[in-house]
């Protein structure tokens, strides 16, 4: 690392990769996954994740390393979790990645819109999850005001103009179909302007929640022709 590079840790990360082809599509990113998230939705596949406590596994410094050697070969970061608007720290992390000529990448749950709202000026891709409509989101997440926030989050995202993709992750033991297409009309109104469907996955998930998907898949609550011209992403 450069000597005049940040001493400072914006953000706690659990982890690294070096390169991701999924984590923005259509470009080639390292993708950071910062450690803690307040939500603790059912089909998280990731659960080491959430605890903020927990030892981080990587440091800030050994990250941007990591990008300068390589941001010939990069287009960017992406920065995951978690819940990377957690970190206070989370602005001057895009700030350091911009320095080196590399675009910024974030992935949200939009949990904090006012926190969204100030990085977004320093981002250049937003993949945001929405998880159900709004009364239903306590039911994902167990937190009752997560609903608010994160719809608060795709309208100031819209708003800014930023590039971005918004994500839902169907849930075959909570979404039903109708519910999935009411999530869609209500994303277009807004003005998003690319929505992807997920399918949930049961590796790395709580086994209880494993059990009541019983092998359940995304084509068990969505039609062939429902949502034409809408990404399935099955099997990532």
């Amino acid at each position: 690392m450069s000597p005049d590079a940040p001493t400072r840790a914006p953000l706690r990360l659990a982890g690294f990769v070096p390169f991701s082809t999924v984590d923005r599509p259509g470009h080639l990113v390292a993708t950071a996954f910062t450690q803690g998230c307040p939500w603790r939705c059912t089909y998280c596949h990731n659960p080491a994740l959430i605890d903020p406590r927990r030892r981080p596994g990587a440091t800030w410094s050994e990250l941007l390393d990591l990008l300068e050697r390589r941001r010939r070969m990069l287009d960017g970061l992406v920065i995951s979790g978690g819940e990377p608007t957690l970190h206070p720290g989370l602005a001057d992390a895009c700030r350091d990645v911009r320095d080196l000529g590399l675009e910024v990448g974030l992935h949200s749950g939009g949990a904090w819109p006012a926190r969204l709202a100030h990085v977004l000026p320093l981002v250049d891709w937003v993949g945001l999850d929405v998880k159900a409509l709004p009364d239903r989101y306590e039911e994902v997440t167990g937190a009752a005001p997560s609903g608010r926030a994160a719809w608060e989050s795709v309208r100031l995202l819209v708003e800014s103009g930023v590039d971005h993709e918004v994500r839902t992750t169907v849930d075959p033991t909570l979404h039903t179909r109708d519910e999935v297409l009411a999530i869609g009309a209500r994303l277009t109104a807004i003005g998003v302007r690319r929505w992807v469907v997920q399918e949930a996955r049961p590796d790395g998930a709580r086994a209880g929640w494993v059990r009541r998907l019983d092998r359940r898949r995304l084509s068990d609550v969505l039609h062939d022709d429902d949502l034409p011209g809408v990404e399935r992403r099955v099997g990532v």
